[in-house]
């Protein structure tokens, strides 16, 4: 596991490494442009490649690229579906460019509309940005199930891996926070082991991408996306040591989002993620 954290790329793509390695993180995630901004930022290839090399210098083993939080690639407004295409084509582009470990996506939004019609306009949208894009992983991630949101349950994951035509390129990233919010419990080793085994069984574990490390303020099944910092919300820092510690996550990038800092995330943010992840393991084991 590739304890990490987003990092701004402010300055330029290599200024994501620095700030990487100030936090002492094993990965990193960034956004390919503005997370509220459609209009994309224009990399060159020696930016790239300079990135790369800085990666390849660095104690970093992974970066993921977190598309931008306009995307909804279940509208059914001809405008959105075409910038969210192009915005999703952009970041599979870049993630090619600099060896990213994935896109991370929020598929989208039915709204008040009927969702299973809001899948397959975004599983259209999917397979059109893969036949597109150069040759980089996407994780759908898992939502809080506020507002319509699509991939609430492992359910609507499947059903948007199958819409998506069930590329080997598509993954899933799963976020601690949405995952209690969405009503299921991982505060403990059964629990965790319980709702993985349902995940194994309706999407399959080799489709585990990533995962985000972040804590909820909203209670379990609550469908409220509220990040805390972590060990400060409802998973604590008991829950989030059983989150660490799970074996079948050996191996992936494990970004936090929300930090100590006035919500940033600082060094101390990544220290306890790793002191959580040794006491979750140590617990396995008695």
């Amino acid at each position: 596991m590739l304890i990490g954290a987003h990092v701004s790329t402010s300055g330029g793509l290599t200024k994501a490494v620095d700030r990487g390695v100030d936090l002492g993180a094993d990965a990193i995630q960034i956004f390919n442009q503005s997370p509220r901004m459609w209009k994309p930022t224009a990399y060159r290839e020696e930016d790239c490649a300079a990135f790369s090399a800085a990666m390849a210098g660095s104690r970093l083993g992974a970066v993921v690229i977190h598309a931008v939080y306009l995307i909804n690639a279940a509208s059914d407004d001809p405008e959105i579906r075409a910038k969210s295409l192009a915005s999703l084509i952009q970041s599979l582009t870049v993630g090619a460019a600099i060896g990213a470990a994935g896109v991370i996506l929020h598929a989208g939004s039915a709204k008040t509309g009927d969702v299973a019609a809001a899948i397959a306009r975004a599983g259209e949208v999917i397979a059109e940005a893969l036949a597109q894009s150069p040759d980089c992983p996407l994780h759908l991630e898992n939502t809080a199930g506020a507002g319509g949101t699509l991939g609430r349950s492992f359910e609507e994951l499947a059903a948007l891996l199958e819409a998506s035509g069930g590329s080997p390129r598509l993954g899933l990233c799963l976020d601690s926070c949405h995952l209690l919010a969405s009503g299921y419990d991982i505060r403990t080793v059964d629990g965790l082991t319980d709702v993985l085994d349902r995940c194994a069984a309706t999407v399959g574990l080799d489709r585990l991408g990533s995962l985000h490390l972040n804590d909820s303020t909203a209670p379990l099944g609550s469908n409220r996306d509220r990040h805390a910092a972590p060990g400060a919300g409802e998973l604590g820092v008991d829950g989030l040591a059983v989150f660490l510690s799970e074996p079948r996550f050996s191996g992936l990038a494990v970004i936090l989002e929300t930090g100590s800092a006035e919500g940033a995330v600082a060094p101390a943010d990544v220290d306890l993620a790793r002191e959580l992840q040794r006491r979750g393991a140590t617990a396995r084991r008695q």
